[in-house]
């Protein structure tokens, strides 16, 4: 999975628009940064952008922008209605998609650390990357904002975590940290805003008070009415949608409108959402409603409907899901050929592609058929009875089919780093040791596609076997067929890694990974005739 991260810096300048771009253009023009949205408040006099990028490119981009304001902000002649402490006031880096929490507390400290030798500014640690319990959360370290970071700063308790210990009087004091991701969430009401307010009270955190909190954990929220709408919401933020998602924020919204006869008419997602929180709603709602949905798009449409989320405004998941935002477009140069054209290739004087690429492009057929005929089988009246082992049977098939598909590429392009590295001089002794160390990677690479061809592939077998046993017989043949294009991939692969094998000098690694594909291949031929035995066995 690819790694994204947001970062949410809060400069404190909203009004002068020269800096605002500037800042604005730092982190646009860093490599692989991508500002997703610039929020300017003339009376806060504060901008908060928002961006992502890959974990070094978040931190690229948030030193080119911390580097602008230096030169451009002067908290001297600072003023505004929002809470303040600094010209860049707080810059929290969020794990999106394929990063930790632990990853995002290493980028927040790299950038302290970068920040504060290069720019010779105070910056503090807070929330996941804070070091000390009493100034954890951003109101303890803002208290006073700016005007009484002056003299805390000189004390032995509020020493920042990275920069001087002084205070510098056109800049203040930074606050840096990981945190979760936070959404930005509100559920219309047909109501009054009192009856809202009601029941954000019932659910946000601190509910009414320390004596009678609220149901739901990692919620901050109130109720008020919108007049452009002509509704009243719950609004929240979601501090943490893996501990309180918007769908159970939404599903607990329902039952207390429904005890006060209210009508809930959807709710609206403020600003961009990461993919999974959408997926997790999707999840719920299929299991709830027992339903059947397989592809990614018709789970967040199924998403996108059940939480009502085009009520007040479209949701188009292009512009509002973050991976779709920031995605690249699929390059996959063979898979998207035409049958003809992908056998032309093959067949021309050229090495690539070749028996990798033919193997996993037959893996792929395998398990395709199988997961063909467990789809015929589902929902057809006559088979009725078999609707819940299909079920079973069709996501294991179906999901193998199409990550084989990209490792008809995959195979293509693994030897790239061992070329290159054929490409590296060896003039010297060091030169030399360079040129193995990276000779071998290249290699351990070029084995691992393959590798993992074999291991997708023998990921259906058990689904395969299900789908001789249970499936619509009239599709013997094709399970047949599915079954030894499954065999044959796997052998194929395997052979692919036996000859890339042959050069690699790591010899645990050598073993274990020979034991592991030996394994795998072994287990194939035996699956292979177990599917074609009970096909040749069932009666009907």
């Amino acid at each position: 999975m690819k790694k994204i991260v947001e970062c949410v810096p809060n400069f404190s300048e909203g009004r002068n628009k020269e800096t605002i771009d500037a800042i604005t253009d730092a982190i646009g023009q860093t490599q692989d940064c991508r500002v997703l949205d610039v929020d300017s408040g003339h009376a806060t006099n504060r901008t908060v952008y928002t961006f992502v990028g890959s974990p070094d490119a978040v931190l690229e981009g948030a030193l080119n922008a911390a580097r602008v304001a230096r030169q451009k902000i002067d908290m001297r002649t600072h003023q505004g209605e929002h809470h303040r402490m600094g010209a860049l006031d707080v810059c929290p880096f969020i794990p999106v998609a394929g990063v930790t929490m632990e990853e995002c507390v290493e980028i927040s400290r790299a950038f302290g650390r970068r920040a504060a030798a290069e720019l010779g500014i105070p910056i503090y640690l807070y929330e996941a990357s804070a070091t000390l319990d009493y100034r954890k959360k951003l109101p303890q370290i803002r208290e006073g904002q700016y005007e009484g970071i002056k003299d805390r700063i000189r004390t032995k308790a509020w020493q920042p975590d990275f920069g001087p210990g002084e205070f510098i009087p056109e800049w203040g004091a930074t606050v840096t940290g990981a945190r979760s991701f936070l959404i930005a969430y509100n559920v219309n009401l047909l109501s009054t805003p009192n009856q809202a307010h009601r029941i954000a009270l019932n659910l946000r955190e601190d509910g009414r008070g320390p004596a009678e909190p609220g149901r739901l954990k990692a919620v901050k929220g109130m109720g008020w009415y919108v007049d452009d709408y002509n509704l009243a919401q719950v609004t929240v933020n979601l501090e943490n949608y893996h501990i309180t998602p918007p769908h159970m924020l939404f599903e607990e919204v329902k039952k207390d409108a429904k005890k006060l006869k209210v009508a809930v008419t959807g709710s609206e997602i403020v600003g961009v959402v990461p993919l999974e929180a959408l997926l997790m709603a999707a999840a719920y709602y299929i299991e709830r409603e027992n339903l059947f949905v397989l592809e990614e798009d018709q789970k967040v449409r199924l998403a996108i409907e059940r939480l009502g989320l085009n009520s007040v405004a479209p949701f188009n998941p292009k512009e509002k899901i973050i991976e779709y935002i920031i995605a690249e477009e699929k390059k996959e140069p063979l898979a998207g050929l035409t049958v003809r054209q992908f056998i032309e290739q093959v067949a021309s004087r050229s090495s690539a592609p070749g028996g990798g690429s033919v193997s996993a492009a037959i893996a792929a057929m395998g398990s395709g058929l199988g997961s063909m005929v467990a789809k015929l089988t589902l929902g057809v009246r006559k088979f009725e009875a078999l609707d819940s082992r299909m079920r079973e049977l069709v996501p294991p098939l179906h999901t193998a089919a199409n990550a084989l598909i990209s490792m008809i590429d995959a195979d293509t392009h693994a030897f790239i780093d061992y070329v290159e590295a054929l490409r590296l001089p060896e003039d010297t002794p060091a030169q030399k040791e360079q040129k193995r160390e990276k000779l071998q990677q290249g290699l351990k690479k070029a084995i691992d596609v393959p590798l993992t061809t074999m291991t997708l592939a023998d990921a259906a077998w058990e689904a395969m076997a299900g789908v001789a046993r249970y499936g619509n017989i009239a599709s013997r043949s094709d399970v047949e067929v599915g079954a030894k294009a499954l065999e044959t991939g796997i052998w194929g692969a395997y052979k692919n890694v036996l000859i890339n094998m042959a050069d690699i000098t790591d010899q645990p690694f050598k073993k274990k990974t020979l034991k592991r594909a030996e394994d795998i291949n072994t287990r194939a031929g035996h699956q292979c005739k177990k599917v074609l035995e009970i096909l040749e066995t069932r009666k009907e």
